[in-house]
């Protein structure tokens, strides 16, 4: 084989659609994780500064961002390791493998380790796409947050009525109700928005956003392109049982007949 020959076979061995489910899982989990943990940080700092005096009343969500921090942590390990498992999945059943062990060909074993990522992965979707809609919440409270500043921008002529804008962090959960302030309001409110770290988080968490829907793209991608092999296998395997079957057939009746097997349908002059 040469050298060109050997390239080819390589390049058609490697799995693309896996491959880029692969890359697109990777980039999502990175912008997720990495993004999502720096936009709590600056979070955390944030409503401490402008919307509590208080530490006490901070306190709890201070513990809820270090243990999602922490989850954070955790689900960057666990899906750099999945994403690998999957993308070995994939080199296993393209053309490589198939070069390598006969075409088509699948253990008991193998199909049944196809299922379960695939019904694992299924369920990945579904959490998944639980976080996808979690994430969307700190981006519709800090959408509203700067609509209302974009408002009171256009009022600043008029300080009676813009003081009636505000945002209140008790009423998205974030603080209790005892908290004081708890929510700024006119110009307080418009100078937060001004500030580095309104910008800072607001982009941050619409790229954490982004990154939880890239990643329910990479898992929906992988289980299809899973489930179509399995659909290949089972329909080649079930071509290749009738085949047999046929074929013992054939060589029974043949053997049968003892080799003076002929066809039973009257031979015409214009099919010789």
């Amino acid at each position: 084989m040469g050298c060109y020959e050997c390239c080819m076979r390589c390049l058609g061995g490697v799995p693309y659609v896996s491959l880029v489910a692969t890359l697109l899982c990777f980039s999502g989990i990175a912008l997720f994780c990495g993004c999502g943990h720096q936009a709590l940080t600056e979070s955390e700092r944030l409503i401490e500064t402008y919307f509590t005096r208080d530490h006490q009343d901070f306190i709890t969500l201070a513990y809820l961002i270090e243990y999602f921090q922490y989850i954070i942590y955790g689900l960057a390990s666990f899906f750099f390791l999945y994403c690998i498992i999957l993308l070995a999945e994939g080199f296993y059943t393209t053309s490589a493998a198939r070069q390598s062990f006969g075409e088509f060909r699948s253990t008991v074993c193998g199909r049944c380790l196809s299922t379960t990522f695939i019904v694992i992965t299924y369920f990945l979707v579904v959490v998944w796409l639980l976080v996808f809609s979690l994430s969307a919440l700190p981006v519709y409270f800090f959408y509203n947050m700067a609509n209302t500043c974009h408002t009171i921008n256009i009022l600043s002529e008029t300080p009676s009525s813009i003081n009636q804008l505000c945002i209140d962090a008790r009423q998205y959960g974030l603080l209790p109700w005892k908290a004081v302030p708890g929510k700024a309001c006119g110009m307080t409110l418009s100078n937060v928005c001004k500030t580095r770290e309104f910008f800072l988080t607001y982009d941050l968490y619409i790229a954490a956003f982004a990154g939880a829907g890239m990643t329910v793209l990479a898992l929906i991608h992988c289980p299809l392109h899973l489930a179509a092999w399995q659909l290949v296998f089972k329909e080649r395997h079930r071509r290749e049982k009738e085949e047999r079957r046929l074929h013992t057939l054939f060589g029974r009746v043949f053997t049968e007949h003892r080799g003076s097997l002929c066809s039973p349908y009257v031979l015409h002059a214009a099919d010789v």
